[in-house]
């Protein structure tokens, strides 16, 4: 079979997945000072069952969003159908690929892929760097599966602008 490349920014292809995007400032959404604290161990908005029902619904993943340095979380689930366009999905591997501007984790169903010495795998790579992550190795129709991007402005010494992601893609092989 042919790869096949959905773009998630387009809202028929989401449709096609029945997904859309949610968005919520801070590292712990809702918390003071966005959650951030002092030797804080983890953030429960990287699990798959994190109640983002909350947030605001998203279409445009470009816009910039916050200022100085922030933290931001992106958040979509996917279902997967039987066929796009006349080709099966079962059994194939499915990828997300995005570019956080500037620092981003890629979590999937509440996992983050952080082999040590590997770029672009989901933990912080670097500066706009691209990510692909694996959201399934054999794909299953029906079955759901959470994405959670956390954005971060950097440089962190002096960050500009705001966060947003370059693009997201959902690659099929």
């Amino acid at each position: 079979m042919s790869p096949r490349t959905l773009d998630l920014e387009q809202a028929d292809e989401r449709d096609l997945l029945r997904a859309h995007w949610r968005y919520a400032d801070g590292l712990v959404p809702g918390e003071p000072n966005g959650g951030l604290v002092h030797e804080m161990a983890e953030t429960p908005v990287r699990l798959a069952d994190y109640d983002d029902s909350g947030w605001e619904v998203i279409d445009d993943i470009q816009k910039g969003r916050s200022t100085g340095l922030c933290f931001g979380w992106y958040r979509i689930t996917i279902t997967l159908p039987t066929a796009i366009e006349g080709q099966d999905l079962a059994g194939r591997s499915i990828f997300f690929e995005t570019c956080v501007d500037d620092y981003g984790e890629l979590w999937i169903d509440g996992e983050c892929d952080m082999a040590f010495g590997e770029t672009g795998r989901g933990c912080v790579s670097g500066f706009n760097y691209p990510q692909r992550v694996c959201v399934s190795e054999h794909a299953e129709p029906g079955r759901q599966h959470v994405i959670a991007v956390l954005a971060v402005n950097g440089p962190f010494g002096r960050p500009g602008g705001g966060i947003f992601l370059r693009y997201a893609r959902l690659v099929l092989e």
